[in-house]
Order: structure tokens, then sequence, then C-alpha cells
């Protein structure tokens, strides 16, 4: 019996590699989002590659992301359109009056989010005092303070 078109095997055909679990944490629900709601530490500066496993935290936990905006020049493709977990995430991209260091994530009748991305280069200790800022309800720093504060000898807190 021949199986339908559509259902054949194809033996060069692998499937898809599961999604690692976004690098993210948040502020606690309870308290209102500061100039960012916690933080994302990417592998990659491919938004293609790393926008599916963030955008599949924020459908289960929050609501479904239907937009995204960051600032051009933080990632060095600038795709208008993504196609994420079932859907499509559409994408803007602003040269000025955006923070380089965040991306903003939308859902429809939810609100935004707001998130430090931490450089993927970064380093485990420097990314981690990072993400455990961004999510401190006690913090009001915007995402470049915080990565500018990360460099300094102080707790951010204290300055």
């Amino acid at each position: 019996m021949n199986a339908p078109i559509g259902q054949r095997a194809s033996p060069d055909r692998t499937p898809p590699a599961p999604l690692r679990p976004a690098r993210l944490t948040l502020r606690p629900p309870a308290f209102p989002p500061g100039p960012v709601s916690g933080a994302w530490w990417p592998r990659s500066d491919d938004l293609r590659a790393e926008l599916p496993a963030l955008i599949a935290a924020f459908d289960r936990s929050w609501g479904r992301v239907s937009r995204v905006a960051a600032h051009r020049d933080a990632w060095p493709q600038a795709p208008c359109e993504l196609p994420v977990a079932g859907h499509t995430v559409r994408a803007a991209w602003f040269t000025s009056g955006f923070d380089p260091h965040a991306i903003r994530l939308f859902a429809y009748g939810v609100g935004r989010r707001d998130l430090l991305v931490v450089p993927p280069g970064t380093g485990t200790a420097t990314a981690g005092r990072l993400m455990t800022a961004a999510a401190d309800p006690a913090l009001r720093l915007t995402a470049s303070a915080l990565l500018q504060d990360a460099g300094g000898s102080r707790p951010a807190r204290d300055r």
C-alpha cells in the first residue's frame, strides 16, 4: 500500500532540532514593570534562530507574542516577519529613540514587555549579574544603563 504523497518518508529529511530553552529572567508579576521587565541572554546574534525559544516561553506564560521591536544596529539581519511557533511575529526596526540593548515584545490584549538583551558573548558570571539586576523590582535602570553599570565596582543598586 502506498502512502499519500504528502506523507512519504524521506531518508534525507531530518526533523528540526528541538528548541533549547530561552535564557530568560523576569520581574515578579506582582511588581509593575520598570524600564525593563527582565533580561534575555541569546546564544547568538541570529534573531531567526534565537527568537523562537523566547517567543515560546512568553506564549506559554504571558500571551501570544505578535510583534517585536528592536534597534536596527543590534542585530545583523532585520527580517520584517519571523515564523515562530506556528504563527508569524512581525518585527519593527528602529535606528533612533530605542535602546540598542533592549527588545520589546507585544502580545495583543495583554501589553508589552521590554527586556534587556545580554550580548551573546557575555561571560556567565556577568550575564548572571545582569539578568538578576534586570529582574530586580527595586532597580529602575534602562537596558543600556544596566550594561554600562556591569563594568562598575559598586552594585547597581548603590548608584
